[in-house]
């Protein structure tokens, strides 16, 4: 009878896998037809906006640019039927296809297009580099940097405190490609906006390329063990499952938060059996080896700040 419903078990795991397969479109025989930019286009403009058409069954589009030499120089994957993307002046060619878990459709037949540098900043993009989008920070100082446009004589810098509304830093015609904020414009914990435009003589970037980044200094709460209790009893070979509370963080800026839950045979921790980190208030361990074993936990989130361990406890693996 253990052996049937092994067989059993088998099979539906067989099913359970092989069920992505049956339900995705079979595309492989499609090919998207491209939107813009159309074969011999010559693009004003320091980005590129590909469009094409939404092709079903895909689940997402994979977009390839490439030089006259068949050289990769883009390769994206991304949901959407369009994408743009900063390139240098030059030469190229362009190509996609739709994709879903099981298949891959045709590439689409390539187009050719140019683009080329212009004066007029009109349609034309500052391409921010650092610090990444949504990234958060324990530290009031921090560098923004952009690329050089090349028809820009300067650019024009403002950071906004979004949770305030405040102004914190503001500069025109600024020549350089960085600026560096300290603790005088992040004085407080908040999401930040930073918003970079082109501009010459004769024209500007029609929209300020923005991004947003979080100052968090406030340290996580120490979480607390809960189960299994101090002093409890765990079965040898057996998974045992290790939880704990998380008290509500209490800072302007709640970054995303990890706990690391720690093993040791000493209530010192001067051995560590394992170290794991852990996105829940949960864990599943199974311990093989009888004897008396202690537990921790400390949360450490986005922006680096560590809390302290919480009380260890103490179990008994038999």
């Amino acid at each position: 009878m253990k052996t049937i419903n092994k067989l059993i078990l088998i099979l539906l795991s067989l099913t359970v896998i092989s069920c992505e397969d049956i339900f995705e479109e079979d595309i492989s025989d499609d090919t998207i037809e491209t939107v813009s930019p159309k074969d011999n286009t010559v693009i004003e403009s320091n980005v590129v906006n590909f469009q094409w058409d939404e092709l079903d069954g895909a689940k997402k589009y994979r977009v390839q640019v490439l030089d006259l030499d068949e050289t990769v120089v883009l390769d994206s994957l991304v949901t959407k039927t369009s994408f743009l993307c900063p390139l240098s002046p030059g030469n190229y060619q362009w190509k996609v296809r739709g994709e879903n878990f099981a298949y891959e459709s045709n590439y689409s037949f390539s187009s050719t297009f140019s683009v080329v540098t212009t004066s007029d900043l009109a349609n034309q993009q500052v391409i921010l580099s650092t610090p990444d989008s949504n990234i958060y920070k324990n530290t009031a100082s921090i560098t923004l940097k952009w690329q050089k446009l090349a028809a820009a004589t300067g650019y024009n810098v403002e950071v906004l405190n979004t949770t305030t509304g405040e102004s914190v830093y503001a500069e025109e015609n600024l020549t350089a490609t960085s600026v560096a904020l300290s603790s005088t414009q992040l004085s407080k914990d908040a999401t930040y906006q930073w918003k970079v435009r082109g501009v010459n003589s004769t024209s500007q970037t029609l929209v300020f390329s923005t991004r947003n980044f979080h100052i968090d200094t406030v340290t996580p709460p120490v979480p607390q063990n809960s189960l299994p209790a101090n002093n409890a009893v765990v079965t040898n070979n057996q998974s045992a499952s290790f939880n704990w509370i998380s008290p509500t963080d209490t800072g302007t800026i709640q970054s995303p938060i990890v706990y690391t839950i720690e093993f040791s045979s000493t209530n010192t921790f001067t051995t560590l059996l394992s170290s794991t980190n852990n996105a829940t208030t949960s864990y599943q361990q199974i311990f093989t080896t009888t004897g008396d074993y202690y537990w921790r936990i400390k949360t450490t989130d986005a922006a680096g700040n560590v809390s302290a361990y919480s009380t260890p406890f103490k179990f008994t693996v038999i």
